[in-house]
C-alpha cells in the first residue's frame, strides 16, 4: 500500500513538473557545448554562448540563445567578431521530430559585427582560400529578422571609427528559393532604404552564382533611385559581380565590379553610364557672402581601402552643369587617390586634368592641373558655382596645391598659377562704362548692378584675361586687362580666397565714339586711378585721388587730353570747375577769363558734348575732395596723401566767378583746337 502511495506521489509530480515546463520553460545549458560544437563544424567559427540558454515548449517549440560570440579561431586578435544580444528560433516538434528541423521565424536582435580596418594588405592574400561550405544537416529557415544591427570599422591606432548602424532586415524565403530581403539602415549620417531579391543556390555547390536584383534609396546622397541587376559569385576571398545592369534615375548602366575581402579590400569598378547625373548642394540664399566653412572635413577613410575605377557616360550631369561625354580613370592605393580625364566635351570645348587627394597625414593634402579649352563659361560657371556674370569662350590653365581640414584652411594654403582668358562674351548684370560715369559723383559700394529689373545692362568684352600667382591664398595678379568696344580697363591687384576679400587697383579708360575698339586713336582715359577694395560681394569703387597727386605730369597730361571732349569749348566747363574751387583763373589775351563762361553758343549744331560739362564738373568736385582734404587755407597741404604740394598765390583781385557749365547736348562735341587759356589753368592748378 505504501509503494502505490509512492507512485501516485511521483507521478503526480512528473506532471506537474511537465506542465510547469511547458509554461515556463526548460533550462538547458547543458545543450550549449552541444550547439557550439555543431556550429564550428558547420561553418568553420568558434561559438561561444556566454548568457542563458532556454527551451520553450508552448504554444511551439521555441530556443533562445543569449550573448553570443562568433569568431574565427585563425585571428588570434579577437578584433574580427560577430557579437549578438539574443537568436530565438521558432519550429515546429514534428520537423524536429522528422529529423530535418523546419525554422519557421529566426530572430537576431542587435548583431554587431568588429571589422578592423587595415592601411596595408596582409601578406599572401592572392593565395587560394578554401570557399566557406554550410553542412545545415536538412534545416531549413523561412523567414529571418534581423532588429537594431551594426557594423563597426575600427582602427584603434589612427582613432578612426565608422559605422553601419540601425540595420533593421527582413529576409523571407520562398519554396522555390526565392529570397526576399527588405530593410533600412543608416550610413553614416546617412539614412538607407534596400530591397534586394536572389535567388539561392541548391547545394552542394562550391562556387555557385547567385542572380540578385537590387534597389537602394539614399536620399541624402544618391539624387534618385538606383536598380539593377548582377550576377554574384564567391571565387575564393573575391566577390565576383559580372552582367551589372541597372538605372540611376533616368540613365541606365552596365558594367561589372569585384571585391577582394581577404584583408584590406580591393574594390575594382568599371560601368558605362548613358546618362549621370551627380547633384551638388546649393548655395542658400543671401549665403554668397559668408565666410568658408571651418566644418572639419573628413578624408581618413581612403586610407583603407583601394580601389580601382573607370566611369565613363555619354553625357553627365553635376550639379547644373552638363559635360559630354565623360571618360573618368581613378586609382586608389595606399591612402592616395589619383583621377584624371582626357578630352572632355564642356560646352562647345575641351577639358583635360588630373587630382591627386593624399589622405595620407593628419592634414590632407590636393594637388591639380588643369586646362580649359574653347569652353563657354556662362553655364559651365553657373553650373558648377553658380556663378553668372561672366560669358564668352574660356581658356584657363590651373596648377593648383592646398593642404588643411576645411574649406577655409584649404582656401588659405591654396598656392600655385592660374591663367584664365575670356574672348567674344559679356559681363552680365553690369555696365563698366556707366560704373565709371558713377565714380565721378562719389564712391560707390558694391557692384552697380541693374537699377531697373525691366532692363538687363551687360558689358559687351572683346577679351577679359588675367594671370594670377597663388601663395598662402593669396592671389595676384599685374596684368588684368579688359577690351570692350567701349571701354578700357588694366590694372593689378590680390584677392584673398581664405577671407573673401579683394584689393584692385584699375586704369579704365572709356571711348567717346561709336567708332569703337576700331578706332584709330585711343581710348580717353579716366584720368585717375581706381581702387576697388572689400569683398567679392560688396566691394568699394573709388578714385584714388592719392594716385592722382603721385604723378602729377600724368594727370595733367590726362585732363588736359580730357579737355578737349569733356571740358567744352575752350575749356569752359574746367573754368566753372576751377572758380568753384576757388581758385580763379589766368586772364586770356584780349581781356577775357581765363576759364570763360560756358556760351551755349559755341557749340555747333549737331555736336554732342557727350560727357563733357557735368562730367568735368563732376571731375572738379572729385579733384575738389582730393586737394582740399585737410588743407588749411593757403597752405596747399593736401594731408589725404601726406605730400604737400605748394599752389601759386591767389592773384591781388579777386577774379570774376565762372557761370555754370553749359548742359550736356545730345551730340558729340567737334574737334577743339588746343586752348591755351585752358594750359595756363592747368598749369596753376598742378604748380606747373
Amino acid at each position: 500500500m505504501r509503494a502505490v502511495k509512492f507512485a501516485g506521489a511521483a507521478v503526480a509530480a512528473i506532471i506537474i513538473v511537465i506542465a510547469l515546463l511547458l509554461v515556463v520553460g526548460i533550462p538547458s545549458g547543458f545543450l550549449t557545448s552541444t550547439i557550439a560544437a555543431r556550429v564550428e563544424s558547420a561553418t568553420g567559427y568558434r561559438l561561444s554562448i556566454d548568457g542563458t540558454t532556454k527551451i520553450s515548449l508552448w504554444p511551439t517549440l521555441n530556443v533562445t540563445l543569449n550573448d553570443l560570440t562568433l569568431q574565427d579561431p585563425k585571428d588570434r586578435s579577437g578584433i574580427t567578431r560577430l557579437t549578438v544580444d539574443s537568436v530565438q528560433a521558432d519550429m515546429s516538434l514534428s520537423s524536429v521530430w522528422s529529423g530535418t528541423p523546419r525554422i519557421s521565424e529566426l530572430v537576431v536582435t542587435h548583431p554587431v559585427l568588429y571589422q578592423p580596418l587595415l592601411r596595408e594588405r596582409l601578406p599572401n592574400v592572392g593565395a587560394a582560400s578554401k570557399p566557406v561550405t554550410l553542412d545545415t544537416a536538412g534545416a531549413t529557415i523561412d523567414r529571418v529578422k534581423l532588429i537594431d544591427g551594426e557594423v563597426a570599422f575600427a582602427r584603434v591606432r589612427d582613432r578612426v571609427e565608422g559605422r553601419i548602424s540601425a540595420i533593421n532586415a527582413d529576409a523571407v524565403v520562398g519554396r522555390d528559393r526565392k529570397v526576399d530581403i527588405t530593410g533600412t539602415a543608416r550610413v553614416g549620417d546617412h539614412p538607407t532604404k534596400f530591397d534586394i531579391k536572389a535567388t539561392a543556390p541548391t547545394p552542394p555547390a562550391e562556387r555557385p552564382t547567385v542572380p540578385v536584383d537590387f534597389a537602394i534609396d539614399m536620399p541624402d546622397v544618391l539624387k534618385s533611385q538606383l536598380t539593377g541587376h548582377a550576377e554574384m559569385r564567391l571565387n575564393g576571398d573575391v566577390v565576383m559581380i559580372n552582367g551589372v545592369s541597372g538605372r540611376l534615375g533616368d540613365g541606365a548602366f552596365n558594367g561589372w565590379a569585384s571585391v577582394d575581402i581577404a584583408s584590406k579590400p580591393l574594390v575594382k569598378v568599371d560601368l558605362d553610364f548613358q546618362r549621370l547625373a551627380i547633384p551638388l548642394a546649393k548655395t542658400p540664399d543671401g549665403a554668397s557672402g559668408q565666410p568658408w566653412s571651418n566644418a572639419p572635413i573628413d578624408v581618413s577613410g581612403l586610407n583603407y581601402v583601394d580601389a580601382q575605377v573607370r566611369i565613363s557616360a555619354n553625357e553627365a550631369v553635376i550639379g547644373d552643369a552638363r559635360l559630354a561625354p565623360l571618360a573618368l580613370d581613378a586609382k586608389l592605393a595606399g591612402g592616395v587617390l589619383k583621377a584624371g580625364t582626357a578630352n572632355l566635351g564642356a560646352y562647345g570645348g575641351q577639358v583635360s586634368g588630373e587630382v591627386i587627394l593624399d589622405a595620407t597625414t593628419g592634414a590632407p593634402s590636393f594637388a591639380m592641373h588643369s586646362d580649359l579649352v574653347g569652353v563657354r563659361a556662362l553655364p559651365l560657371l553657373q553650373g558648377l558655382a553658380e556663378f553668372d556674370r561672366i560669358d564668352g569662350k574660356l581658356q584657363a590653365k590651373l596648377a593648383l596645391r592646398s593642404a588643411g581640414t576645411s574649406q577655409r584652411a584649404l582656401m588659405a594654403n591654396m598656392q600655385g598659377t592660374a591663367f584664365v582668358n575670356f574672348q567674344d562674351g559679356a559681363i552680365r548684370g553690369i555696365n563698366v562704362a556707366q560704373v565709371i560715369r558713377s565714380l565721378t559723383t562719389g564712391t560707390l559700394s558694391g557692384w552697380q548692378g541693374n537699377q531697373d529689373s525691366s532692363q538687363e545692362q551687360s558689358t559687351d568684352l572683346s577679351q577679359l584675361s588675367a594671370s594670377f600667382r597663388i601663395d598662402k591664398g593669396q592671389a595676384v595678379t599685374t596684368d588684368l586687362n579688359l577690351i570692350g568696344p567701349l571701354v578700357r580697363v588694366t590694372g593689378a591687384g590680390t584677392i584673398a580666397l581664405d577671407t573673401k576679400m579683394m584689393g584692385f587697383r584699375v586704369e579704365p579708360k572709356l571711348v567717346m565714339t561709336t567708332e569703337g575698339q576700331g578706332r584709330t586713336s585711343d581710348p580717353v582715359g579716366f584720368g585717375i586711378p581706381v581702387m576697388i577694395q572689400g569683398s567679392w560681394s560688396q566691394p568699394k569703387i573709388y578714385p584714388d585721388m592719392a594716385g592722382m597727386l603721385d604723378n602729377p605730369d600724368a594727370a595733367y597730361a590726362k585732363l588736359r587730353e580730357m579737355g578737349k571732349g569733356l571740358f567744352g569749348p575752350d575749356g569752359a566747363g574746367l573754368g566753372n570747375i576751377l572758380g568753384s574751387l576757388g581758385l580763379g583763373g589766368a586772364t586770356a589775351p584780349g581781356g577775357g577769363n581765363a576759364t570763360g563762361n560756358a556760351n551755349p553758343q559755341a557749340q555747333q549744331p549737331g555736336q554732342n558734348n557727350l560727357l563733357g560739362g557735368p562730367l568735368g564738373e563732376a571731375i572738379g568736385n572729385l579733384i575738389q575732395q582730393g586737394l582740399s582734404s585737410g588743407a588749411g587755407p593757403g597752405t596747399g597741404t593736401a594731408t589725404g596723401t601726406g605730400r604737400s604740394r605748394s599752389l601759386p598765390a591767389m592773384p591781388p583781385t579777386p577774379a570774376p566767378q565762372a557761370s555754370p557749365a553749359s548742359p550736356a547736348q545730345d551730340d558729340p562735341p567737334a574737334a577743339q583746337q588746343d586752348s591755351q587759356p585752358m594750359n595756363d589753368v592747368l598749369r596753376q592748378l598742378f604748380n606747373r
